[in-house]
């Protein structure tokens, strides 16, 4: 029997394919039972259109035979089978696919999936395998032929018996190494776990004998009636492997909500019931079944590195990755779930994707899904999307802050924040709806907690008002909204910064004339202050309280607080916000300073100064430099 060689680019081909495109050898065994799919699928369309009516679905299997002793693994269908043309064109000549060359000649009916398309699939034998068998035998044909081949050297063709129609494709294993153990692809588990993970959606059953073990009857009692250990044996069952229909394809009304919180914990490992399931079918430019859930907690290390976004893509039913991150954006990275495309562009692998138009579009169109669900349960059970916010509202404000803003628009609406006035979440809108007619600004404050912010004396001006404050609490929220600066037209405003727009012309004039009044003592506040502050002001927002710290340019003191607490690199200097020290000039404090200034004791105000600098740093969370001199300065200012 005369050796055959390859073709020189398809040795080359399949040396590289063999060593380099497939990145998990486990995948051999998906490429192996998609082929039978397709043969099935060849041979059933073929009935359909010659108006045969002998058989039906379920006459079509896969079988699955390991053997242990002569370390092979068979896989068997009884689909529309080759003839020794095809056998040599489609095996002998690598990266010919059968299947394709079958759908560019037919138009499949609607049940029909035809999942190879690029014919190198069969090929990954060779990575577990140093032999492959192939017996075949076509539908209608009573020869059968038999392709043979050790890899890159060639391959042997020889007429053989089969019984019936389809395709036996045996592959022995390779000897175990260091790297690899191929017995694995031998154990009954082993195959029963890799159908599940990349075959469970196959629409014909996989079978394989399973040996398994029960009690004999009979056995559990002696003669006396009285329990004992029983007796067992082993018994062989032919086992069905896959669950052969998808969850997604089932029509949603059918689809009861217990089944997808079952689906969901199997499938993606948690102990909880998802908070939402988002089920959508499109067609068109994009056809697909996406099922997607959103957890009802965060993952453990869901806000670290560790954690890996990305959907499960299949195609036609078949699992192409465990984890596609192109399909989710990054502020989306919370859901979890699967896309099955009809008509996805694979490369020759089938395991990588290639980055076209068409994963592009599927994107696109889940993003625009995951938001209108989200705001649907915004508006419609409020209660459960606060639930939602509590674990990823985070990940949707780092959204808005990442790529220079750009996806604002989209996210602005999703957002929630602490509100001074109803103390209670609430969206932009909401605030908007309330905004007094002559409010300028949309207001926030920022700090370690809810109760921090509600005591910042910048907020006592704007409550006298009934001007409503967004409390923000978190790291990036302050961040946020600096990129998005302004909501429906209107501009966020810091109650820190140095003008909330709150005053009328006439208390514009009025407080000019007191910083006429006293701009000697201001300015020698200032220099008391050795450079700490960039001005040293009269302020139009203190009512009860003496001082607080505002500050001037893009650099506020929350901000300064964040990123001086981020690792800075050796010799890195410190953030620094432009400072402004603000004093009550209502306050029995400045009454005092202006007092001791005008006695000449100008020793005094400048400890003063430093005092209540002090304090307005310890009111800002802040630490101060020297904690000994501010206990002794209140000290000495206690006994005098």
């Amino acid at each position: 029997m005369a050796m055959k060689q390859f073709q020189a680019e398809s040795k080359r081909l399949l040396d590289l394919m063999i060593h380099s495109i497939y990145t998990h050898q486990e995948i051999f065994l998906r490429e192996l039972i998609s082929n039978a799919s397709d043969a099935i699928d060849k041979l059933y369309y073929r009935t359909l259109s010659d108006g045969d009516t002998g058989l039906s679905r379920d006459d079509f299997a896969i079988s699955l035979i390991p053997n242990k002793e002569a370390r092979t693994l068979t896989i068997e269908d009884n689909g529309c089978g080759m003839t020794e043309e095809e056998l040599e064109n489609n095996l002998g000549t690598i990266a010919k696919s059968g299947s394709l060359n079958f759908k560019k000649e037919n138009e499949p009916k609607e049940d029909i999936e035809i999942i190879g398309q690029f014919g190198v699939g069969f090929y990954s034998a060779f990575m577990v395998a140093d032999k492959v068998t192939v017996v075949s035998r076509a539908y209608g044909s009573d020869k059968a032929w038999k392709w043979e081949s050790s890899g890159v050297e060639g391959y042997t063709m020889e007429p053989a018996e089969r019984s019936g129609n389809g395709t036996t494709i045996t592959l022995q294993l390779k000897a175990n190494s260091e790297e690899n153990n191929y017995d694995e692809y031998l154990d009954t588990y082993r195959i029963r776990e890799l159908v599940r993970k990349y075959s469970d959606y196959i629409r014909y059953p996989i079978r394989m004998d399973v040996e398994k073990s029960r009690m004999i009857e009979g056995t559990d009692k002696d003669a006396d009636g009285k329990y004992k250990t029983p007796e067992y044996e082993t018994y062989t069952e032919n086992e069905v492997l896959n669950s052969m229909v998808p969850l997604w394809r089932k029509n949603k009304n059918e689809i009861k909500e217990e089944e997808y919180n079952q689906f969901y914990k199997d499938k993606f490992h948690d102990f909880s019931d998802p908070l939402l399931v988002i089920h959508s079918s499109t067609e068109g430019t994009a056809t697909y079944n996406a099922l997607l859930f959103i957890p009802s907690q965060a993952p453990y290390n869901y806000y670290s590195r560790d954690y890996e976004k990305g959907l499960q893509l299949y195609s036609n039913g078949v699992m192409i990755m465990e984890k596609c991150a192109d399909l989710l954006p990054d502020y989306f990275s919370f859901v979890r779930g699967l896309v099955d495309s009809q008509d996805l562009s694979l490369n020759i692998s089938r395991e990588m994707l290639q980055h076209d138009r068409q994963l592009k579009l599927i994107e696109g169109r889940l993003e625009k899904k995951i938001k209108s669900e989200l705001e649907s349960l915004l508006n419609h059970d409020r209660e459960k999307y606060e639930q939602f916010y509590r674990n990823f509202g985070l990940q949707l404000k780092y959204g808005v802050y990442a790529d220079y803003g750009m996806h604002k628009d989209l996210l602005q609406d999703l957002l929630l924040f602490y509100s001074s006035s109803e103390k209670k979440l609430v969206t932009f809108k909401e605030y908007i709806s309330r905004m007094k007619e002559d409010q300028k600004y949309i207001y926030y404050a920022c700090g370690e907690s809810v109760d921090r912010i509600d005591l910042l004396p910048q907020t006592e001006a704007l409550k006298e008002k009934g001007y409503e404050i967004l409390y923000l609490t978190d790291d990036v929220d302050e961040f946020a909204l600096r990129m998005m600066m302004k909501v429906d037209d209107k501009e966020f405003r810091s109650v820190s910064a140095d003008d909330l727009g709150l005053e009328t012309e006439e208390e514009k004039q009025e407080a000019a004339k007191q910083v006429e009044e006293n701009k000697d003592l201001l300015a020698f506040l200032k220099d008391s202050l050795s450079g700490k502050v960039k001005a040293v002001i009269l302020s139009q927002k203190l009512k009860s309280h003496p001082v607080c710290l505002s500050t001037e340019g893009a650099i506020s003191m929350e901000m300064e607080k964040v990123l001086n607490a981020m690792p800075q690199p050796e010799g890195g200097e410190k953030v620094q916000a432009q400072r402004v020290l603000e004093i009550n000039a209502k306050h029995p404090v400045f009454e005092k300073l202006a007092k001791l200034y005008a006695d000449g004791d100008k020793d005094r105000v400048a400890k003063y100064a430093k005092l209540l600098y002090d304090q307005a740093l310890l009111i800002e969370g802040m630490s101060i430099e020297d904690p000994l001199a501010f206990s002794n300065d209140i000290c000495e200012l206690m006994v005098q």
